[in-house]
């Protein structure tokens, strides 16, 4: 029987690196991609695990990474979509420049990396993609709308390419995790919002939208990133036609809510949970 074969975005730590820890242990070849491979030393020790370069920006290290791959394995069994970075803070105080970024890195490079992989699979009539997207991609929340923005795409852009890849036996997945603290993403956005030019106007609305997110934060399910891995893992390989995968607990509730209680309803909960900071 042939070693499946996964590429995987993102690889330098978090999500991505637990992920391809996880599908090397499960006994395939690995293609770990990431902007800079020095970063990935500890995979590449590891015979199964192939590392190279892939900046999701960058066209030619998109093309030069899915060529390696074709060339070394013959084959591409999945594709996990993981690169990514968040944006936090006001909208109106955020430069149009960071916010084309966002959309680079989370949606247009998601989609030049899809798009570079389709003949492999096509070829096949076989292959899984995963787009990992969060619970800002089912649910909007202040503070991280360019964020959320950009993973809502990725949901319609998927759920919509499903269609159109099925019947070539091609499987779309969404994986869609909540709060790790194990991972640096928190770090990247709290930089990020640090170097936002601040209007004062705001800032009664941020004191109050502060303490919400401590409580959710405090709430955590201490989900890890080893956790969300065996998520990916398991949409990967899943036969069914299940298009999305909730990967933590903390945000289970607030998906049914905004998948199974009404418009005026679930509005009106996410209303009350801000609405009164508007005058602290």
């Amino acid at each position: 029987m042939m070693t499946p074969t996964v590429l995987i975005t993102g690889c330098s730590s978090g999500f991505g690196a637990a992920t391809a820890r996880l599908f090397a242990d499960r006994g395939w070849s690995v293609v770990a991609t990431m902007r800079d491979p020095a970063s990935g030393d500890d995979l590449a020790r590891r015979d199964t695990i192939l590392v190279t370069r892939l900046d999701v920006q960058d066209a030619e290290s998109i093309a030069t990474a899915v060529a390696l791959t074709r060339d070394r394995f013959g084959r591409l069994d999945a594709l996990i979509n993981n690169a990514g970075f968040g944006l936090s803070g006001v909208f109106e105080e955020t430069p149009r420049t960071k916010i084309v970024e966002q959309f680079e890195v989370n949606l247009f490079g998601l989609m030049d990396v899809t798009r570079a992989v389709l003949p492999i699979m096509r070829q096949q009539r076989s292959g899984t993609i995963v787009n990992v997207t969060s619970g800002a991609g089912v649910f909007g929340l202040p503070l991280i709308s360019l964020y959320t923005a950009s993973k809502f795409a990725v949901e319609g852009f998927s759920e919509s390419l499903s269609y159109e890849l099925e019947t070539l036996g091609i499987r779309v997945r969404l994986v869609e995790p909540g709060g790790v603290t194990s991972t640096r993403f928190g770090e990247r956005a709290n930089t990020e919002a640090a170097q936002a030019e601040r209007i004062e106007d705001y800032a009664p609305f941020l004191a109050g939208a502060a303490q919400v997110f401590d409580a959710i934060r405090a709430n955590r399910s201490g989900a890890t990133m080893e956790d969300v891995a065996e998520v990916i893992f398991a949409a990967t390989i899943d036969p069914s036609d299940r298009l999305r995968w909730v990967a933590t607990d903390d945000i289970k509730p607030l998906v049914t809510a905004r998948r199974e209680a009404g418009e005026v309803r679930y509005m009106d909960m996410m209303r009350k949970q801000f609405r009164p900071n508007l005058s602290s």
